[in-house]
């Protein structure tokens, strides 16, 4: 991406930036009860990344990252406002996802999937969309 169309995000206090060499491909929807937690929502709404596409610009320090004791991606938030922004993987540091929310701007990416949909929130039924659904993960 030039520099005039990087694809740049942060989080809310502005105290974390990061911009992205490449834009995301795919993007899709977590209903698992993880994301349901961690967002207070029925789902995630996340785009996934190549490789090391993200660099974080500032803020480094204020990244904070929660890994669940049962294992999965590591959860990363600004440690001063709270927001949610990506997940990495612990054992390469590599990010992978980034929520949707954390864009500056339309990320040209749309959900094209549910993933999880077996552990849906009962108060909030899964549109139909006419996305694809998974009833576990979207990688099996």
């Amino acid at each position: 991406m030039g520099a005039e169309a990087a694809l740049t995000g942060g989080c809310l206090c502005g105290g974390v930036r990061f911009e992205l060499a490449a834009a995301p491909k795919l993007a899709g929807y977590c209903h698992c009860t993880r994301c349901q937690g961690r967002t207070g929502s029925a789902s995630s709404a996340q785009a996934y990344l190549d490789g090391e596409a993200l660099t974080i610009l500032q803020g480094e320090e204020l990244v904070r990252g929660w890994r669940h004791p049962d294992g999965g991606m590591e959860k990363c938030f600004c440690g001063e406002c709270g927001a949610h922004l990506f997940s990495r993987d612990p054992d390469s540091g590599t990010f992978k996802v980034v929520r949707m929310s954390a864009f500056d701007r339309d990320p040209g990416v749309r959900p094209s999937f549910h993933a999880f949909v077996a552990y849906a929130a009962s108060w909030e039924p899964i549109p139909d969309d006419g996305l694809v659904r998974f009833d576990e993960s979207r990688w099996g």
